[in-house]
């Protein structure tokens, strides 16, 4: 799309040529809530991008000309399981986080942005953390049900934002769906992709006692990496290769010209 990286939030006071191409405050392993990372959650994160603006780094004009992407994975779903929560009450966890992301999404547009696009949550059954103990080669039902309740809760939600704004201001990019294209290429046109497997990881641990990046107390590495990156969709449990996220973009690529409308 043209659009060079943002540059982190610490960086900020690396002078406007940097600012002008914008500013990211995520922190990885977050979410809407506190997760398992002791780290800024979402609120907390927003916050942090009004103060940048109280500090003067950007202009009203500035954010009128502005996109906000608004990106959560599963972080808050471990979290959840991790805290002993049950797939009965999942529903309700479901609401409430929505809730919470609906109000984060009113702010950042009451900020003065002029778009804000939130990301869907990934097919998190798919996810080889998940699937290589339930249901490899194939996802987990389970994992996607909850991805797909997630995904329709937040469809609902961006409606009634916009309905209460009387513009499109809020789109869903819908990246549970571009995962899904990206991975079942091969199934619908036989020959065309290259990872003929996509639910196995390219880095992973050399024995389940271990993970992508784990080192003994010699400094021996416990852990192996695939020959061909390039072929694999997911580099470790859960996070793509740059090849599967350029397919995944590809997938994605024809709905984000409503972005730039």
């Amino acid at each position: 799309m043209g659009i060079r990286s943002p540059i982190p939030y610490r960086w900020r006071k690396m002078g406007k040529k940097v600012q002008g191409h914008g500013m990211n405050f995520a922190y990885g392993g977050t979410g809407v809530f506190d997760t398992l990372v002791k780290a800024p959650n979402m609120t907390t994160q927003i916050n942090l991008f009004q103060q940048v603006l109280e500090e003067k780094l950007y202009t009203k004009r500035d954010l009128k000309s502005s996109i906000a992407l608004v990106s959560l994975a599963g972080n808050d779903y471990a979290a959840y399981l991790a805290g002993n929560g049950t797939i009965k009450s999942l529903p309700a966890f479901t609401t409430s986080l929505i809730r919470r992301l609906s109000l984060n999404l009113k702010h950042i547009h009451c900020m003065g942005v002029r778009k804000v696009a939130v990301m869907a949550i990934e097919p998190l059954g798919c996810l080889p953390q998940v699937s290589a103990f339930t249901s490899y080669p194939n996802c987990s039902v389970t994992g996607n049900s909850i991805a797909k309740f997630h995904n329709q809760i937040l469809e609902k939600s961006v409606q009634k934002l916009n309905k209460e704004t009387k513009d499109s201001v809020y789109i869903k990019l819908d990246i549970y769906s571009a995962f899904m294209a990206a991975m079942k290429s091969q199934e619908h046109h036989p020959g065309t992709s290259k990872f003929k497997d996509p639910l196995k990881q390219c880095c992973r641990g050399v024995n389940s006692a271990y993970s992508c990046g784990d080192v003994d107390k010699n400094g021996a590495y416990k852990y192996v990496v695939c020959k061909k990156t390039n072929s694999a969709f997911f580099w470790d449990g859960v996070h793509p290769t740059q090849a599967g996220w350029d397919a995944v973009f590809s997938a994605l690529k024809s709905s984000l010209h409503i972005l730039l409308g």
